[in-house]
This record gives C-alpha cells, sequence and structure tokens, in this order.
C-alpha cells in the first residue's frame, strides 16, 4: 500500500504564508522542518548566512536541523537590488530517549580498523549528501516507503548496550524481510551500498536542490547510480544489515548536512 499526498498540501496546513514582494513559505518552521518557498524570479535568498539555491521560476527549499535555534532570518535580494531581512520563529521540540539493548559489541565500539573502514564510508556518504542538483524532484511530494510498525523516531537520543551514542536521525518502520521498499519521491540514485557498516545496504536518492533520502538495512537493492526513479518505484527490500536487532528500514531525509524529520513530510502512518 502506498499514501500519496502532496508535500505541497502537507507543508500549506502546518505553515503557509504569503509575504510582500511576491515572497510565499510553506513548510515546517520546527526543528527537523522542510520549508518551501517562491520567490520572484531572480530572487537571490540567505538562511542567516547560508546561500539558498533559487530555481529559474523562484522555487527553493531549505530545512532545520534537530537543534536549530529558535529564530533564523531568511535575507533576500530582490532582482532591482532592495533587500530584505525576514524573521523566522522556529518552533523547538523535546526528544525522547530510546534505549536499545542486545546489538553486537563490535556495533557500539568498533575496532580501529572497523573504524577506519567507517570513516571511508562517511566520507562517500558525506560526499552524496553535498549534491547540490538543480533538479526540483522534491516537488512531487513524499510517501512513506514501506507501511509497517514505527519502532524509532527522529531525534531521540539513543543508548546503546547502556552507552549512550549520537541521536537517531530517522525512522525506523519494522515490516518483515522482503517487504518492497518504494522510492519516497521522484529523483536520481546517488549511493548504492549493499554492505555499509553501519546501515548495511543503503540507497540513498536525490530530490534536487540538496534534498535527498536514504533507505538503510535494505536486504537486497534494485537499483544503481545515476539510475532515476519515479515515486512509489521499488528501490529495494527490507533486511536486517547493518547495527540492527531486527528487520527494518532506516528512512532519512536531508537537506545538505541538515538531518529532517521525514515524519513531517507524510500523512500518518497507514494502519495494516
Amino acid at each position: 500500500m502506498i499514501v500519496r499526498l502532496a508535500l505541497a498540501l502537507i507543508l500549506s496546513v502546518c505553515v503557509g504564508a504569503a509575504y510582500a514582494n511576491g515572497i510565499r513559505l510553506d513548510g515546517n518552521l520546527i526543528q527537523g522542518g522542510l520549508a518551501l518557498g517562491s520567490a520572484p524570479p531572480g530572487t537571490g535568498i540567505r538562511l542567516n548566512e547560508r546561500p539558498v539555491r533559487v530555481a529559474d521560476d523562484g522555487g527553493f527549499v531549505f530545512g532545520f536541523g534537530r537543534d536549530a535555534p529558535s529564530q533564523a532570518t531568511l535575507h533576500i535580494r530582490y532582482l532591482d537590488g532592495s533587500r530584505e531581512a525576514m524573521p523566522l520563529q522556529v518552533r523547538t521540540r523535546r526528544y525522547e530517549t530510546q534505549r536499545i539493548n542486545g546489538l553486537p559489541d563490535r556495533m557500539v565500539t568498533p575496532s580501529a580498523k572497523a573504524l577506519t573502514r567507517i570513516r571511508q564510508e562517511n566520507s562517500r556518504i558525506a560526499a552524496a549528501r553535498r549534491l547540490d542538483t538543480d533538479q526540483s524532484y522534491y516537488r512531487t511530494g513524499f510517501i512513506w516507503p514501506v507501511i509497517g510498525t514505527i519502532t524509532g523516531v527522529y531525534g531521540s537520543s539513543r543508548m546503546l548496550n547502556g552507552e549512550p551514542r549520537r541521536p537517531h536521525y530517522g525512522i525506523d518502520i519494522a515490516a518483515g524481510t522482503g517487504t518492497p521498499v518504494h522510492s519516497p519521491a521522484d529523483g536520481i540514485v546517488a549511493l548504492a551500498e549493499a554492505d555499509l557498516y553501519f546501515t548495511g545496504g543503503t540507497v540513498m536518492i536525490d530530490h534536487g536542490f540538496g534534498v535527498t533520502t536514504v533507505l538503510s538495512h535494505l536486504g537486497s537493492i534494485d537499483v544503481g547510480v545515476g539510475q532515476p526513479v519515479r515515486q512509489g518505484d521499488v528501490v529495494g527490500t527490507v533486511g536486517a544489515t547493518g547495527r540492527v536487532t531486527g528487520p527494518h528500514l532506516d528512512w532519512r531525509v536531508n537537506w545538505f548536512e541538515v538531518r529532517l524529520d521525514p515524519a513531517l513530510l507524510v500523512p500518518e502512518m497507514p494502519k495494516r
């Protein structure tokens, strides 16, 4: 079962505001949120001091990380040279703590050899997240890549075998081994790795303008780097590869290196 709902509709329910001089924002102005905007063609945009790519038709997108400050500023430079500073109020969140036990020791405290491998893998992943393509596939909206039971949420602090570790930046969805995993939106496959240390079988899809999704712990991968995918296409299957205690999908969304909450992009998980 695939649930389709236009991203613009979801976001407009959360925040939808038209500002002076043709600027419009639709999105989740919240930690972990993704915001879509439109501006007159030729407008320059910065989020705080960070340049934001603007499409030829004036569309743009940006996001807020897990611990983003409550105040941000959108700096706007219009085609006629005039400028405007738009203050944004970013809603803050509280995050739960999740305790996971029963992991192999090597998955909690990797050896020196494993750490070398992990650093190399992280370098490849980071390079894929830095992609800044000018195709706005993200405008197709997002769907759940698999229907199942949510067992882990975005932003939670994690205790692994009793040891504190980095927060979780995705949604864990438990489903049976071999369950098809679908592309959440249109895009181009930017990474396809069958055996990463922590995330096992992993696919990253570039949705344009710095927006990427990551699908991890896959049991099989059915796509290759550079392959175009449409929303709903099968890209692999649920597995139990990498650092896991059972079969599930870890779904993550990024705006470049900023980690976003996938749950803010889709309706509530349907009941099976």
